[in-house]
């Protein structure tokens, strides 16, 4: 773990006091459960990073509205815990990619939430399906919650080239994320014409890279058209993506117990002794019936 997630994560008066500052943005504001301020959350922690501020500042002009992942921690479980959530009452559950650095914006929610199901596989795609997200459910506390956390995930070194970085122990720089470069030179050859024909459509023993470098070809112009394609790749992994996260929730939505808090995003990976990054593109609050209840991602912003 680069550093352990500081601070108090949630307190629900100051968390609730943040809240109404915002309630202008979106027209209803959370539906607030009884909660005592004897939930305060403290983690425990080492010092803190030192704020590059030239890098924070090269980060968010490449990836607007990114945030530092201690910060979406603390907005990310101070607006849920409003909602009921409690680390002894929800159920993490990330798609994410397989790549070691994704492990640490997992890492930075276990620090409140405990545990967590893991329902992702190579660039964040939710491989586990149905099945898995099925199982996940019956894991979630009777009377409970789940927040649920997707998205690919994009590098960024320290002299701001994406789709590169820094890895601890390591003096090559490099690629991040592997299978999404992998699977964008796939499409680039189709798109530009340069592809092998190749009989072998799909080989099990590596059927997840196979399985992104099919369901990134609808975005072959896209990718071909951007002014940046590193950074123009994680968006369009996690528009692909959305696609199987709310087939898969809307097929299991039955099985959803008190309610349902799903964030997405892009996860922007930096070197050791920087704080990583997140994009959110999305955080709804779902209920035990399954239907939308608030789009909650302006109080992100």
């Amino acid at each position: 773990m680069k550093f352990a997630t500081a601070l108090l994560v949630a307190i629900a008066a100051s968390a609730a006091e943040a809240f109404q500052a915002n309630r202008g943005i979106i027209g209803t504001s959370p539906t607030t459960t009884s909660t005592s301020s004897s939930t305060q959350l403290f983690i425990e922690t080492s010092s803190p990073p030192i704020v590059d501020t030239a890098f924070d500042k090269l980060v968010k002009t490449n990836f607007p509205g990114a945030i530092a992942n201690k910060e979406l921690v603390s907005r990310v479980v101070g607006l849920l815990e409003l909602k009921g959530f409690t680390p002894s009452n929800t159920l993490l559950a990330t798609s994410v990619c397989a790549d070691e650095l994704a492990r640490q914006l997992e890492d930075d929610f276990i620090d409140v939430y405990g545990t967590n199901f893991n329902l992702g596989g190579l660039s964040g795609f939710p491989f586990a399906g149905n099945t898995g997200w099925g199982a996940m459910s019956a894991h979630v506390p009777d009377n409970g919650y789940c927040l649920t956390i997707h998205g690919p995930h994009v590098g960024i070194t320290k002299d701001g080239t994406i789709g590169k970085v820094e890895r601890s122990g390591i003096a090559l720089v490099d690629s991040c994320c592997g299978s999404a470069i992998a699977a964008s030179n796939y499409l680039r050859g189709i798109t530009e014409g340069s592809a092998n024909i190749n009989p072998r459509i799909q080989s099990f023993s590596d059927f997840q890279q196979g399985a992104v470098q099919e369901l990134i070809l609808p975005f072959g112009m896209r990718l071909a058209r951007a002014e940046n394609r590193m950074r123009e790749l994680p968006y369009a992994l996690y528009d692909s993506q959305e696609v199987m996260v709310n087939d898969i929730v809307n097929t299991g939505k039955g099985s959803i117990k008190k309610g349902l808090a799903i964030l997405g995003g892009i996860q922007i990976n930096t070197a050791p002794d920087t704080s990583d990054y997140f994009h959110p593109l999305r955080f709804d609050y779902i209920n035990e019936n399954g239907e939308l209840v608030e789009n909650m991602l302006p109080y992100l912003r």
